[in-house]
């Protein structure tokens, strides 16, 4: 039969959810402290407690050696004549104890021991805690509001206690001690004064795990919440999506004339949810996720930094955004990008000023017209014309109304203007080089032609010879008699 000692550990250790072992072992290493402090003595100290008849027995432990010369250090070596009077079967380099008396140690070492006893239940408890719920972050519990401490809120979760901070708390709720409510552990921390477990009235868990006792579609995995966005208090967007095409998976959440949805409404004390049918495609999502706005576009701005702009009527901004950004912010959230919302007003003052910026970036200065001269120059800066483009967009009509500028400056305006673009063109046109093939083709051709005038080069000479021959010919023959003189047109000669 146990001691009434060994009794009263066990309740102890089943109040506190600790190993019996632990208690008996946290007894023993006070018994060792106390008769330390009691013998003053730096010798191998051990305890035990005995179960059956609660008795607890201490001693020392010292190694035997041959002499008293070949001792070294007298608290935990002992000659082999010394150990045999004590116990006649020791032997060299064996261990003898050297019994303690425990009944003499007084009212201060048995305090120690208390103390000692506290400190390693306390130990054991916060280890025993920690490794109970260190392995049970995000679980939903149930919890009992135990006391009110400041702005934290204590709940018992069963073996241990835990804290609500504020800041985990939703601001639409108030508790008072006894009140039953469901809360996610959120972290498990070592304190000096015990472990400390911190739970959530706040978190997106909670959120999802209301929906999942609610909703038969979603425990059965019929229905996926894929992304959750909260700020407690306030609003909850929700990502659903269906693996039946059967199945609405929007419908599915809110319930018959919405039953289930409000069902989860009550018991986050009014906070507003919206749920949202999850897409792929970012940019429908998007559209889908800042409901109830309407939205004109959504354009991707960096796929890779994930960056999206969202353009709206300028009536849907404000709802677009919501109270203090909230909705926009949620969105965001909620896709995991960055979200730029902006009215169809502010878009196009947008696109308005870029496409200033590039026509300034791109305007020539009216001095590269060097034609019309300074006085001319000065004259059109003067009335407000700085660049060539500008002095191209005016009517002649309006150069006229400048001072100093007639029919006459106009018309030198024009061909100035005119002569300077049609530079900027020829500058600009590329200069086409021919292909290989025509490079060959032209080759061939040219080739055909040197031949061709090489022919005709030759046939001239040949001509241009034979007519030099019979120039000569004709320029070297004998006069001829008169008489082989014929005279056609006229008469026979006459007689002499």
């Amino acid at each position: 039969m146990a001691s009434a000692l060994y009794e009263f550990i066990e309740q102890v250790s089943r109040e506190k959810g600790i190993d019996p072992q632990i208690v008996v072992s946290a007894v023993e290493d006070a018994i060792v402290v106390a008769t330390r402090k009691h013998y003053k003595t730096n010798e191998d100290l051990h305890a035990e407690l005995d179960k059956d008849s609660g008795a607890i027995t201490a001693w020392a432990v010292k190694q035997v050696v041959p002499t008293e010369d070949d001792i070294e250090d007298p608290s935990t070596q002992i000659s082999l004549d010394e150990a045999q009077e004590i116990d006649e079967s020791a032997e060299v380099n064996g261990e003898i104890r050297l019994y303690k008396q425990t009944d003499v140690l007084g009212r201060i070492a048995a305090q120690l021991a208390k103390q000692v006893i506290f400190q390693k239940v306390r130990e054991a408890e916060r280890d025993t805690v920690f490794n109970e719920y260190s392995g049970r972050v995000g679980e939903i519990m149930n919890a009992t509001v135990k006391r009110i401490e400041g702005p934290d809120v204590i709940v018992d979760i069963g073996k241990a206690e835990a804290r609500i901070p504020r800041k985990e708390q939703s601001r639409l709720e108030s508790f008072t001690v006894g009140d039953r409510i469901r809360v996610v552990l959120v972290r498990v921390e070592k304190a000096a004064k015990g472990p400390a477990v911190v739970v959530s009235r706040a978190a997106p868990e909670l959120v999802s795990s209301l929906f999942q006792s609610e909703v038969p579609e979603i425990y059965d995995n019929t229905v996926v919440i894929k992304a959750i966005a909260r700020e407690a208090g306030e609003r909850t967007k929700i990502a659903v999506v269906s693996k039946d095409k059967d199945v609405d998976c929007v419908g599915a959440c809110v319930g018959m004339k919405g039953m289930r949805v409000q069902s989860i409404i009550r018991e986050l004390h009014g906070e507003k949810i919206d749920i949202i049918e999850w897409n792929d495609d970012i940019t429908t999502f998007a559209e889908k996720a800042l409901q109830p706005a309407k939205v004109s576009r959504v354009s991707i701005l960096d796929p890779v930094d994930k960056h999206l702009e969202v353009v709206v009527d300028d009536t849907q901004l404000s709802l677009a955004i919501g109270k203090k950004g909230q909705n926009v912010r949620l969105a965001a959230k909620l896709l995991g990008w960055k979200i730029d919302i902006k009215s169809e007003e502010e878009k196009r003052q947008e696109v308005e000023q870029t496409m200033a910026a590039m026509a300034a970036m791109t305007a020539t200065s009216i001095d590269k017209l060097e034609s019309l001269g300074e006085g001319l120059v000065d004259k059109l800066k003067e009335a407000g014309i700085t660049t060539v483009e500008a002095l191209a967009d005016m009517t002649p009509e309006q150069l006229e109304e400048v001072p100093g500028i007639g029919p006459k400056t106009v018309e030198k305006i024009t061909v100035a203007v005119t002569d300077f673009f049609s530079a900027m063109e020829t500058a600009a046109t590329p200069v086409e080089l021919p292909s290989e093939d025509e490079v060959v083709e032209d080759a061939g051709i040219a080739g055909a032609l040197a031949e061709a005038a090489a022919e005709a080069t030759e046939e001239e000479a040949t001509g241009q010879s034979l007519e030099a021959e019979a120039v000569a010919a004709v320029e070297n023959v004998p006069d001829a008699d008169q008489s082989e003189v014929h005279v056609h047109g006229e008469g026979p000669p006459e007689e002499k």
